[in-house]
């Protein structure tokens, strides 16, 4: 197991999947290697963490993975989980035709993202049954120093935390511009702070993970409903309570809504017990496996993103 007990130094957590896929998007696929194979989303994932190392300057760095993105005991409760995602992969519509396929050359990068990785030294952590979410739970809750979690999803804004110095790193544009995300940007753009973000998210839903969410109910009021009554438990006691101020609407649609609300926390809310390996997470000084690292490189042709990168880890 992962022992943070003598580790009091600056974390940092990459939500891996986030970045290589912004990463993907924002590299110009003409960045191929020299047998024409595309490798925007290595060298953009390279030059991503070399940025994050140089202006953040993390004592520890875990590359967190998705060894399960779609965990089945999340979709045992909430079987729309993630749905939509299974189709676009198996090139079905909704009405059960398929898609027009597109050519993917992202997924045979990422075990060329792997590769790298473990040849410079950089921890790479994914655990069956998990999303890279749960791992980054884990790791944030037993940490006993300042955490820096860099993602572009917001349910991890759950973590945020000032009294333990937690905060996620949120890509605007890349990671040139990051939204450095605390309990005052959280109260002050949502109205909770970070244990709050979970009713908030549930309440909201989200399209894009398959979760319904209370129909009716946006983020606005979600936020007002929380300033108001507190916590889901608190939401759902006015819901028993004839004289509370819910409008007639909200609280039709909250009773309607019990077998979702009863489920949705355990979906929304990010592991915090996933059995970590045992893991060095010391950010490396120098590369781990130089001979294999140069081969990478060559075949790759990963060029000067892998060279700054091991630049600013001498530092």
């Amino acid at each position: 197991m992962w022992d943070v007990t003598q580790r009091t130094d600056r974390l940092m957590l990459l939500d891996t999947a986030s970045l290589y896929f912004r990463a993907y998007f924002g590299v110009p696929d003409s960045v191929k290697a020299p047998d024409g194979t595309p490798v925007n989303a290595v060298r953009g994932l390279l030059e991503f963490i070399t940025r994050l190392v140089h202006d953040h300057h993390p004592d520890s760095l875990v590359a967190c993975m998705d060894a399960d993105w779609r965990p089945q005991w999340r979709v045992d409760l909430i079987p729309s989980y993630k749905a939509h995602r299974v189709a676009q992969e198996t090139g079905t519509g909704q009405d059960g035709s398929y898609a027009e396929e597109i050519p993917d050359t992202l997924s045979p990068q990422v075990p060329i993202i792997e590769d790298v990785l473990d040849a410079v030294g950089i921890a790479r952590v994914g655990v069956g049954g998990y999303e890279a979410d749960d791992v980054i739970g884990t790791f944030t809750g037993r940490a006993t120093g300042p955490v820096d979690i860099v993602t572009g999803d917001r349910d991890l804004f759950q973590l945020v935390d000032d009294a333990r110095g937690r905060r996620v790193l949120y890509p605007l544009k890349g990671v040139g511009t990051l939204q450095v995300t605390d309990e005052e940007l959280l109260r002050e753009k949502y109205g909770v702070d970070g244990s709050g973000y979970v009713d908030l998210a549930l309440l909201r839903g989200d399209p894009s993970d398959g979760l319904p969410g209370v129909p009716g109910i946006g983020e606005k009021t979600a936020a007002k409903l929380l300033a108001q009554f507190g916590d889901l438990a608190g939401i759902m006691a006015a819901v028993d309570d004839p004289k509370s101020k819910l409008t007639p609407s909200q609280r039709k649609r909250l009773d309607e809504s019990r077998p979702y609300i009863a489920v949705a926390p355990t979906v929304v809310r990010v592991a915090g017990d996933v059995p970590l390996p045992d893991v060095d997470t010391a950010l490396p000084r120098e590369a781990r496996d130089p001979a294999a690292l140069d081969k990478l490189a060559e075949r790759w042709g990963l060029g000067g993103s892998l060279q700054r990168l091991l630049t600013t880890l001498e530092r």
